[in-house]
């Protein structure tokens, strides 16, 4: 009988029950900040710094987020960033 295979590697090994049991066995042991410090988690958005972050829906009406978009992609960044820039500046003048 042969061991099951659960899909491949980047490089095409591969994943089997004698790997998965080896990973298993490697994390069980536990890992130090620094080995994982720069891997990045999967697909999704990059952490924004130190700190756990939330998301916060916003409405917007149709002209302002056309706006938005527009500022953003004259700025070459995100719409998201446009809005926490607004949002700091605001903060700051209160």
């Amino acid at each position: 009988m042969s061991e099951r295979t659960y899909g491949f590697t980047k490089s095409g090994k591969p994943i089997d029950d004698e790997m998965i049991q080896e990973l298993a066995d490697e994390a069980e042991g536990g890992y130090e900040h620094d080995q994982l410090q720069g891997h990045r988690r999967g697909p999704g958005h990059p952490p924004l710094g130190e700190a756990g972050k939330r998301v916060e829906s916003v409405r917007l009406d149709p002209a302002l987020l056309l706006e938005t978009a527009q500022k953003a992609e004259a700025e070459g960044i995100t719409v998201s960033e446009v809005i926490r820039r607004a949002l700091r500046q605001y903060l700051q003048s209160a």
